[in-house]
């Protein structure tokens, strides 16, 4: 069992979760796409699949380097390879990630909270979308205040993320009665109601995938 395992993410949980992350969007990838084409151009599922891929093969192929070097990695790949607003949204959440982090080798939970909400504060500056807009905001800003309240009350870490991936995962199921105000769904006006958005979709497999590989390396 490691130690301090409740304490810090390393450089190799980072990149243990981004790979499990590849995994839950190859799997999901039919779906995305599914929920993509009810109210944008049914290609999310594609597009990130082909950027975990690209994610992959950079993290497992390199050096992996400090904590920052990583993030950093994985916001240009993803920049690099999925198409669509997708691909810059997600890739600007590594590179804030990355920026905050610096060249730490290990993430303790209120440092990797301070990381997550830059990132997500740069989703936000990207893309001008707020809470309630039917975004993947709608899932990545709860995810976050769930997060940073953790580690503000000292919980462990392995139980903060899993309170920042229910968080994400209720966020996410919130989108369904929204009318989007954002990206190709708003097109559709109130027709895009009665529908769960498929980038807060994939934004709650990101946060779950971090809880899920950290579980699965401490046990």
């Amino acid at each position: 069992m490691r130690t301090l395992e409740d304490s810090r993410l390393t450089v190799d949980d980072l990149i243990a979760w981004l790979v499990r992350f590849d995994d839950e969007i190859v799997e999901q990838a039919g779906f995305l796409t599914e929920l993509d084409s009810a109210i944008g151009d049914a290609d999310h599922g594609t597009n990130m699949a082909r950027g975990t891929a690209a994610v992959r093969v950079r993290l497992t192929e390199t050096p992996s380097g400090d904590a920052g070097a990583v993030l950093k990695s994985v916001g240009m790949a993803l920049v690099s390879t999925v198409g669509g607003a997708s691909g810059s949204l997600y890739g600007t959440l590594f590179l804030e990630m990355a920026k905050s982090v610096g060249t730490a080798s290990e993430l303790d939970t209120a440092v990797f909270a301070d990381a997550f909400r830059a990132g997500v504060a740069g989703v936000v500056a990207r893309g001008r979308a707020e809470p309630g807009d039917k975004t993947m905001i709608d899932a990545l800003q709860p995810s976050v205040e769930a997060l940073s309240a953790a580690a503000s009350d000292g919980v462990p870490l392995a139980e903060s993320l899993q309170s920042a991936a229910a968080a994400a995962a209720a966020g996410r199921d919130a989108t369904i009665p929204l009318v989007a105000r954002k990206g190709r769904a708003s097109y559709l006006g109130d027709r895009s109601a009665d529908h769960l958005d498929p980038g807060a979709t994939s934004a709650a497999i990101l946060v779950q995938a971090l809880a899920d590989s950290h579980a699965e390396r401490t046990r």
